[in-house]
């Protein structure tokens, strides 16, 4: 695995998270966002050449085999 980069929920993703994944980032955003709470913060990783974004919630936004953009949640996170 490779450390990508972090940054937080509501801000332009940083120019080394794939431009494939930034709709459907802003896409999570807007279901995970609540005003008046501290934005919650993404982490960029790679693994086997994929990026992984996972968001602090347990929301992640990969690519499947196609290199299309894929929403999952981390199983180990009580996100529901």
């Amino acid at each position: 695995m490779q450390l990508g980069t972090r940054w937080n929920a509501g801000a332009q993703p940083p120019a080394a998270v794939p431009r494939t994944l930034w709709d459907t980032i802003a896409q999570v955003e807007t279901l995970s966002l609540n005003a008046g709470d501290p934005p919650p913060r993404w982490t960029l990783t790679w693994l086997e050449g994929r990026p992984i974004a996972e968001l602090d919630t347990g929301v992640i936004v990969t690519t499947d085999a196609s290199g299309a953009a894929v929403v999952q949640h981390d199983p180990e996170d009580d996100f529901a």
